[in-house]
């Protein structure tokens, strides 16, 4: 079964096989606690905008949910906002997993997915490195057995802002917020400097970012091989300290038309038919 769920930027695919009955069930479930996570949200955006520090005094279920996935990343600038697709999918998922009859489900908010996944289960997941020619460029097959239950992506052409130039980073880890924390800052390290690049200040196209005056990516033109591969190579550092720490579980890095992967993406991701 699979529904279609928006309420103002959050933007949810959900999908779930089993039971019908706790299939349904689950559903209900969720349906009840979305209606009220805009509101939950937005009453705390002014904390949940600042740099993330362990006494930032939130309250939510799912802002402590965001502020937890982005500390472990704030030696460098992050607010708990890099980890709110990932949190409220993360949310949602567990009413699904809560069901005994549920065997599969994933929670798909703009690109940023939690899964449910049964002992024996499988899911594949398709990566779509640049969301101006929507084909799928490769997949992932998640089971039971791996400790992977969340997938996001980032990009500079994405739905959030970003301050480097990946068409795509997409990201293995433990939680669908953590996942999305991840993706945010290794998206961020893959940049180098470059006429073909354009920039703006993010307060400048948002008035209500997160991100203040920082520079945002705009527009990437194409660039010159050796620049590709040294915007690849500090993304690719970034996410193999990550991995090191045990953050995530695996990374795929995109640049026109060139990958990077480490961990569980380590395999060839091939074009899919």
């Amino acid at each position: 079964m699979r529904e279609h769920w928006q309420h103002g930027p959050i933007d949810l695919v959900i999908e779930a096989w089993g039971e019908m009955a706790a299939v349904r069930a689950a559903y209900d479930a969720a349906w009840h606690r979305f209606q009220g996570v805009l509101a939950e949200l937005v009453a705390e955006l002014p904390l949940l905008r600042t740099p993330s520090a362990r006494d930032l005094p939130l309250r939510g279920v799912i802002a402590r949910r965001m502020l937890a996935a982005t500390l472990p990343f704030a030696r460098d600038f992050i607010t708990p906002m890099a980890a709110v697709a990932g949190s409220v999918a993360e949310e949602i998922v567990a009413f699904f997993a809560a069901e005994a009859g549920v065997t599969r489900a994933c929670v798909n908010n703009g690109g940023d997915i939690a899964v449910h996944l049964a002992p024996g289960q499988r899911l594949s997941v398709g990566i779509v490195t640049n969301l101006c020619a929507p084909l799928l460029d490769g997949g992932i097959e998640l089971h039971s057995t791996l400790p992977v239950r969340g997938v996001a992506t980032s990009g500079w052409r994405g739905r959030s802002f970003s301050l480097g130039i990946a068409d795509s980073v997409t990201v293995l880890a433990h939680t669908a917020s953590a996942a999305d924390a991840a993706a945010t800052m290794i998206g961020n390290a893959v940049d180098v400097q470059d006429p073909a690049i354009k920039r703006a200040a993010a307060d400048s196209l948002k008035d209500d970012t997160d991100l203040g005056s920082r520079l945002v990516t705009v527009k990437v033109g194409v660039l010159p091989v050796a620049q590709r591969k040294v915007a690849l190579e500090r993304g690719l550092r970034a996410a193999d300290q990550y991995a090191e720490r045990g953050l995530i579980a695996g990374a795929a890095l995109a640049l026109q038309g060139e990958w990077r992967t480490i961990g569980a993406l380590s395999h060839p991701l091939p074009r899919a038919a």
